[in-house]
């Protein structure tokens, strides 16, 4: 079944730079701003998939810096080099393969730079960057959750179609992805979420079903979410980027 699903993932292409580099406006110029911003984001992944889920990455920009930094795990560069992680400095907003991205958690100004040195960390970290599997994981969702686990201070609520989030491996308890509350996760097929930031959440066979209580919100397989908006969700920072993705780093 494993190997079905990583057949399934060569549907994910990301090599072609021209579909995803339009921006949609939802990051900052670093040149415009000094103040340091982490971002979380989130978009449907290409083709056929995209009607099932998403694919995430967090970028980071420390204060002073020209550039952001993203941080993402893809099928493509997991057959390339043996590694699904890539760390490199492009254009955090730009649209995936036509797909405008949603703006899931964001951070800025004082004491950010010492989350951007945790996340680097954290991602360097990554304890399954020589696997990759779109279902049920470990994928590019199942890393964006494991570094927001290690840095809870960003309060991530990973939308329902993040297929791969509850993956935990071998674990069958940790922490629920945004830090708060916790989850028990069988091969990320089976499994029951509870935190103040995520609501109630159940997994059966990666699909989520939930309800979130303090954003009223129903949380639906294919869907997403249903209800009230994120905070994070509101207008775009001024200073709109239109640069194309800049160069890999790692």
């Amino acid at each position: 079944m494993r190997r079905i699903a990583q057949n399934l993932s060569d549907s994910l292409t990301t090599a072609n730079v021209a579909r995803v580099a339009t921006p949609a406006g939802l990051a900052s110029e670093p040149a415009a701003t000094s103040e340091s911003v982490v971002q979380v984001y989130g978009a449907r992944c290409s083709g056929w998939l995209g009607y099932f889920g998403v694919h995430t990455w967090i970028a980071v920009k420390p204060r002073g810096a020209t550039t952001h930094t993203v941080y993402e795990v893809m099928s493509s560069r997991f057959r390339r080099t043996g590694t699904a992680l890539a760390i490199r400095q492009r254009v955090p907003h730009a649209r995936w393969f036509g797909h405008t991205p949603e703006l899931l958690a964001e951070k800025r100004g004082v004491g950010v730079d010492a989350l951007i040195e945790r996340i680097d960390q954290a991602a360097r970290e990554y304890p399954y960057a020589r696997e990759y599997t779109v279902w049920p994981g470990p994928n590019s969702n199942t890393f964006t959750a494991y570094v927001a686990r290690a840095v809870p201070e960003l309060e991530v609520d990973l939308p329902p179609t993040a297929i791969g989030k509850d993956y935990l491996g071998r674990r069958l308890l940790a922490a629920a992805p945004s830090g708060s509350g916790f989850q028990v996760s069988l091969f990320g097929l089976l499994g029951v979420l509870v935190s103040g930031v995520e609501g109630l959440e159940i997994n059966v066979l990666g699909l989520t079903f939930g309800i979130d209580a303090l954003s009223p919100a129903l949380k639906l397989p294919l869907v997403g979410r249903l209800g009230a908006a994120r905070p994070e969700n509101s207008a775009a920072p001024p200073g709109i980027s239109t640069d194309l993705p800049y160069a890999v780093v790692r």
